[in-house]
């Protein structure tokens, strides 16, 4: 038996291809709490009450690609799936890192070997999870020891298993590294991110930008970067703050976004005003949905939320930026405050132009994945 839920904007039509990720593991490894966290918005400390799975949940989400994850009970095993492992483009195996690691890393080669017999281009993901109960030293001393039981166990079977690749994330949902981790997962799912990570280098280029990220917003993941290697601090503050915008961005709000009921009607003669723009440094302009606003006196999307927030009251600070792409994704970037301020007009101009391609880019990327009657 198995329940489907959707999540995400819900803006993709049901008629699409999805890609399937199959989430598995032992009992209380946190699987289920790996997905509240990340797609539902549910608090760290509210996933301790979270019930047991006892049936596979197919929940879908919708971003650059139409996600459909399996989130299955921890006796499942691949002859109990309704589908073929060929239907899936990637696995990620759970490992509690308290747990002890015989049956859970024999369940795990159990996985992969099967994995390599019916689907070999499938993705195969570990996170050792739970991380945030060890020490820093202790963490990575058992991190490591559990990536090598499994390969030496691989390796054991047969050598032929030795070189299957199979990639290891420590994780918590207590800190930014199941982000980090999932988007990982993401970016070897997306046919389109070589044409995304184009554009971001570009924008970087032309805009001065030491770095961006095109953030899916709701799940705070990074579906691209540029081509510059990623800071796990820079990415860390760049998730606060996407986070910060979803919390306070319900307080903002356009005139023109507002209902016609809210606001006394224009006389006939004025034109309509445009957006507030946010001021430099320390400022948010946000509706209270992070989507384009269409007036209804007007045909045109006229409003795509923008912020800015500065880290340094010094002119030789460093700026972060905010400015929706698509109704799902945003484009958050660092610059130096002082090309910010006396070239803001430019980075704007350039930003016109990175929406444009990504939102042609997930056009052409939906349209292939429509089924056709």
């Amino acid at each position: 038996m198995a329940s489907t839920s959707s999540n995400g904007n819900g803006s993709i039509p049901d008629n699409v291809i999805r890609t399937k990720i199959l989430l598995t593991g032992m009992r209380r490894s946190g699987k289920t709490s790996i997905h509240e966290v990340l797609f539902n918005n549910m608090q760290p400390k509210d996933t301790f009450w979270l019930e047991t799975t006892t049936r596979v949940r197919k929940h879908h989400y919708d971003t650059v690609i139409p996600l459909e994850i399996w989130d299955c009970p921890w006796n499942a095993g691949p002859e109990t799936l309704e589908i073929s492992l060929v239907e899936f483009a990637a696995m990620i195996f759970v490992i509690d890192i308290q747990d002890l690691y015989q049956q859970p890393i024999a369940k795990l080669v159990e996985w992969i070997i099967t994995a390599c017999t019916e689907s070999p281009d499938m993705s195969l993901e570990v996170f050792v999870h739970k991380s945030e109960a060890l020490s820093e030293d202790y963490k990575i001393e058992n991190f490591r020891h559990i990536q090598q039981r499994v390969l030496d166990e691989l390796a054991d079977i047969s050598l032929e298993y030795e070189q299957v690749p199979v990639n290891f994330h420590l994780t918590s949902v207590y800190d930014h590294t199941i982000h980090e981790a999932f988007s990982r997962v993401l970016h070897k799912l997306i046919s389109v991110l070589p044409s995304l990570e184009d554009l971001l280098n570009v924008f970087c280029a032309k805009s001065q930008a030491p770095k961006a990220f095109l953030f899916d917003i709701h799940s705070r993941l990074y579906v691209a970067t540029d081509a510059s290697p990623v800071d796990t601090a820079t990415h860390n503050l760049c998730c606060d703050f996407l986070s910060m915008l979803n919390a306070f961005g319900p307080l903002y709000k356009s005139v023109s976004a507002s209902p016609a009921r809210c606001r006394k009607p224009l006389p006939p003669s004025l034109p309509t005003p445009p957006p507030s723009s946010p001021e430099s440094g320390h400022s948010t302009s946000l509706p209270s949905t992070l989507s384009p606003i269409t007036p209804k006196h007007s045909s045109k999307e006229l409003f795509y939320p923008s912020a800015s927030t500065s880290l340094s009251p010094s002119a030789q600070g460093t700026t972060l930026t905010y400015h929706l792409v698509t109704p799902q994704l945003a484009l958050v970037s660092i610059l130096p405050t002082t090309v910010y301020e006396s070239r803001r007009g430019l980075v704007e101009f350039n930003v016109v132009f990175f929406r444009e391609g990504v939102q042609e880019i997930c056009d052409v990327e939906l349209d292939g994945r429509t089924l056709r009657h």
